[in-house]
């Protein structure tokens, strides 16, 4: 072989060879892991992780083949949502999906550096998760649910469908729930405005629920908002029994407790949460960071009015807040 066909040669793969490993790094199977707090057989989540999945195929991750989950239910348990962090995080995904509050706080104890996409959380701030929504800076970003001034027009809306409401007492768990003071001054300012009392009403477990809506109901003019929170969440319809049993009208914080027979709710809809989540996983895993992607707030806030709870309890809903509604149950 004559001198420079062997330099062509040698240069020809010289060339070749970064492009082959570049080529082989791009084609790398990809790991996300997945933590949700709720259990598997809650429907509405399994439909919104249906929903996460179909949209990261959509873009063209492909599990088995590209990509792969690494799935995790922590069913309302703060031990396990603490281990399977642990057990996510050491598998050194290239980025994790985060459901619920309690969930990201285990994560973000377990790793600065693994990038965490949330979904289903209240406030990122409030909780301390990220500094800045516009940009979040470090390993979390995703999608938060609520703004201080909900609390007020939580009771704002109480008030108007029930407005023998003189009394207001905020459900909520305090090892589950974003700190209560986020909303409480909103909450305030609307129980001045309306004269009404509002105060803290913690549930630490299941079987205090019902002590706790006996009490309110001791005295006349009750009223419940059930806040943001996980263990409200996993309990809805123990909550929304007791409250019809004691006849306490009480707003939540999304559909599904109107859809399990609550009075009212007005918050965000979670699912279109997940398919959002699925486009900053692909962006992450394309390469750019969650520090530089801002936190995103909820496209739509529904109303949902559920007439057949406020008929059994005696109610007469004005009509300015039907026409407001975005759904009414009958």
């Amino acid at each position: 072989m004559r001198r420079r066909d062997f330099m062509t040669l040698v240069g020809g793969a010289a060339t070749a060879w970064p492009l082959a490993a570049h080529a082989q790094q791009a084609q790398r199977t990809r790991s996300v892991g997945v933590l949700i707090g709720f259990a598997e057989t809650d429907l509405d989540v399994k439909s919104w992780f249906a929903a996460f999945r179909g949209a990261l195929a959509k873009l063209g991750w492909t599990e088995g083949s590209n990509f792969q989950i690494e799935l995790r239910w922590a069913s309302d348990d703060l031990n396990r949502m603490k281990a399977f962090a642990k057990e996510l995080v050491d598998l050194r995904p290239d980025a994790i999906l985060s459901v619920t509050t309690p969930v990201t706080n285990a994560l973000v104890r377990e790793t600065q550096t693994i990038p965490i996409v949330i979904v289903s959380v209240a406030d990122p701030i409030a909780s301390g998760f990220v500094a800045n929504v516009g940009r979040p800076g470090g390993n979390v970003t995703g999608f938060a649910l609520y703004e201080p001034s909900m609390g007020g027009k939580w009771l704002e809306m109480l008030k108007r469908i029930a407005p023998g409401v003189t009394r207001v007492a905020l459900l909520f768990n305090p090892t589950t729930s974003v700190p209560i003071k986020f909303y409480m001054a909103s909450i305030q300012g609307a129980a001045s405005s309306f004269t009404v009392q509002a105060s803290a009403a913690p549930v630490h477990a299941q079987d205090e629920i019902e002590g706790v809506i006996a009490a309110l109901a001791a005295n006349p003019g009750a009223g419940i908002i059930a806040m943001p929170d996980l263990f409200n969440t996993i309990n809805r319809d123990v909550i929304i029994a007791w409250t019809a049993h004691y006849r306490i009208p009480a707003i939540y914080f999304f559909r599904s407790f109107a859809d399990s027979g609550g009075l009212i709710s007005y918050g965000p809809d979670f699912a279109e949460q997940y398919p959002r989540a699925a486009g900053y996983i692909d962006r992450i895993l394309k390469g750019e960071k969650p520090g530089d992607l801002p936190i995103q707030m909820p496209v739509k806030v529904p109303l949902i009015i559920n007439l057949r709870t406020a008929n059994a309890l005696g109610l007469d809903v004005p009509l300015g807040l039907l026409n407001a509604a975005d759904e009414i149950i009958e």
